[in-house]
């Protein structure tokens, strides 16, 4: 059953007396700050570096954006267990997939060491469509050096093992961050978001990428396979748009 949520930043969602109380946590944030505040931004014109060999990139964030938002892509011990963000690309040629980057925001601590990831076709609301690949795998990660609500924000990625060729067609990817270590305190407390792009600033081949078919499947949340331009997500067609992730690999 879909559940309707309040699209904010709550800093008491984030502190240890909330996490007491187990309240239901937001499932995005979008920004509601000050919107002249600044923000260090990462070098332009370059995709991530871990995007390499870069078959496909969204684009960055821009903090500066009223519609920049945060969607939850996460695996934690008290706040939020499984939640996955799914990202869409459409291919005219066939593809081949070695790795998945999201970038992400991180509410406290960033250390996980392992990510999930999930390659799927025919995804549509209610629907996961059939899994073509999923596994797991140690992650790489690299600052971007942008920070959205006082989170900073990283590139991380997973080696999709062994690589996926894909035929012309449509496809959804997801990677989810795993902290599950119950001596780690960052994985009691801390929150991740992946990044949504409102420009597809630096993006690489940005046009395979169709507006409005990302994706949020959630047991935590009670959402199967639920598009995030749902009204009940509290999204506008910008913030639900494009998510900020990318592929590794080549054309075959």
């Amino acid at each position: 059953m879909k559940k309707t949520f309040l699209v904010a930043a709550m800093v008491t969602m984030l502190t240890l007396s909330a996490v007491a109380a187990k309240p239901k946590a937001p499932a995005s944030l979008h920004l509601k700050g000050n919107p002249n505040a600044q923000f260090k931004m990462a070098p332009p014109g370059i995709p991530p570096a871990l995007c390499s060999p870069c078959l496909f990139y969204g684009g960055d964030l821009d903090p500066n954006d009223f519609n920049a938002a945060g969607l939850s892509d996460e695996n934690t011990l008290l706040i939020v267990g499984g939640s996955n963000t799914l990202g869409e690309i459409t291919t005219p040629r066939s593809i081949t997939v070695s790795g998945i980057l999201f970038n992400v925001q991180a509410s406290s601590a960033f250390d996980p060491q392992t990510a999930t990831y999930d390659i799927r076709s025919g995804v549509s609301d209610g629907n996961g469509g059939t899994s073509i690949a999923s596994g797991s795998g140690d992650i790489k990660v690299a600052t971007t050096g942008r920070n959205f609500l006082g989170f900073p924000e990283f590139t991380i990625e997973v080696d999709v093992n062994p690589p996926v060729s894909l035929s012309p067609g449509t496809y959804w990817f997801t990677m989810q961050p795993q902290c599950t270590n119950d001596l780690d305190g960052s994985c009691t407390v801390g929150r991740i978001f992946v990044s949504n792009t409102t420009a597809g600033t630096n993006n690489v081949a940005g046009h395979a990428q169709t507006p409005g078919m990302m994706f949020l499947n959630s047991d935590y949340f009670g959402l199967n396979y639920t598009n995030w331009c749902d009204p009940s997500l509290g999204l506008n067609s910008r913030q639900c748009g494009m998510l900020s992730f990318g592929l590794v690999g080549g054309g075959d």
